[in-house]
């Protein structure tokens, strides 16, 4: 009799919503969208910040980055080799295990020296780290527009705001879920992150810690994570 081989476990987050009860997804597939301004003006924006880095314009607007599933990661420390990574403040769109949708705050990881070389590659270099709390998509549907996203960068313990904006600035999750739709790629288990907002200029993107927040104000509820950068030791040989 011939034994199959075990399948390893998918990674696994867990959201708790409003109401009190939680949400536990397998994460099956992640997808990075970039350059999702609603804004021609803010997607000009954000390029122009890319390209004092160094990174190429995209061929086109507004681009979906697969990234491995094991890199949405509820987590509050994210290690880097070197001292060119950064965060950027998004929301994030889950697929429930029963087809509900979910909204939360998210902050795409990114290292800045491979995004040179390759935007997918880069965002494939770090997590994506999600909160721990968020909301049904539907109950926050007919005010997304006025929702708030913000971020802040700490160094040396004094921490400054990075970025600053609502929804309004960014695509709105239905515009990805009808991507998704055409695509098959609406599944249980998927996790889309929104591309970002501008950053403020003058402030130091290349943190000690990162902090995003997503607000409502209409109830005043407030979704945030939060991550300490951690420099892995040098290697050897």
């Amino acid at each position: 009799m011939t034994t199959q081989p075990q399948q390893s476990p998918r990674p696994a987050l867990t959201f708790a919503l409003p109401d009190g009860s939680t949400r536990q997804v397998e994460v099956v597939q992640v997808l990075n969208a970039g350059y999702a301004g609603r804004s021609q003006e803010d997607v000009a924006a954000h390029v122009a910040e890319l390209a004092e880095l160094g990174v190429p314009a995209p061929s086109v607007t507004p681009a979906l980055y697969p990234v491995a599933p094991y890199l949405a990661q509820q987590t509050d420390r994210v290690s880097v080799q070197h001292g060119r990574t950064s965060g950027e403040a998004e929301w994030a769109l889950i697929v429930a295990e029963d087809g509900e949708l979910l909204l939360t705050a998210a902050c795409d990881h990114t290292d800045r020296e491979l995004e040179v070389h390759g935007v997918a590659w880069s965002k494939n270099a770090g997590p994506d780290v999600l909160a721990a709390r968020a909301w049904r998509l539907a109950d926050v549907s007919a005010r997304l527009d006025e929702l708030t996203l913000r971020a802040w960068v700490t160094h040396d313990g004094e921490e400054t705001e990075l970025q600053s904006g609502t929804l309004a600035e960014l695509l709105p999750p239905a515009y990805w879920v009808e991507v998704l739709r055409e695509r098959g790629g609406l599944v249980p288990g998927t996790v889309l992150i929104s591309g970002t907002i501008p950053m403020a200029e003058g402030v130091d993107q290349f943190a000690d810690r990162w902090r995003v927040q997503l607000g409502d104000p209409a109830t005043g509820d407030i979704i945030e994570c939060s991550y300490d950068v951690v420099p892995m030791p040098e290697p050897i040989g």
